[in-house]
């Protein structure tokens, strides 16, 4: 499991914090961002995901939960989102401060 910080991961470009991501979920890893991703950054992870889906690498896992409302009442980035390889990792349940996931064997 790699447990990234906020701070590490707004010093990245978005498409480095997307190849970051998934080379980690590639390899076998949960990673659990801290400050999370924004909307259109989730959208291009799935997107290059999708392009990348194999007999050896079935996709991914992504749940979050999102910021407070900000000005407008418009949400922000996420504040945590935890993304694994969909083989291993299954969401069971997600409130609003609160993510269960099983984590099973391949």
């Amino acid at each position: 499991m790699d447990l990234v910080s906020e701070e590490r991961i707004n010093s990245m470009g978005s498409m480095e914090k997307i190849r970051f991501v998934l080379e980690g979920v590639k390899s076998g890893n949960i990673v659990v961002l801290e400050g999370g991703l924004t909307s259109e950054e989730q959208m291009n992870l799935i997107e290059l995901t999708m392009a990348e889906v194999s007999e050896d690498f079935p996709g991914i896992e992504m749940s979050g939960y999102p910021s407070k409302k900000g000005f407008l009442n418009m949400r922000r980035k996420a504040r945590l989102t935890v993304i694994g390889p969909a083989k291993i990792m299954r969401t069971m349940k997600k409130e609003k401060d609160l993510i269960s996931a099983v984590i099973s064997a391949f």
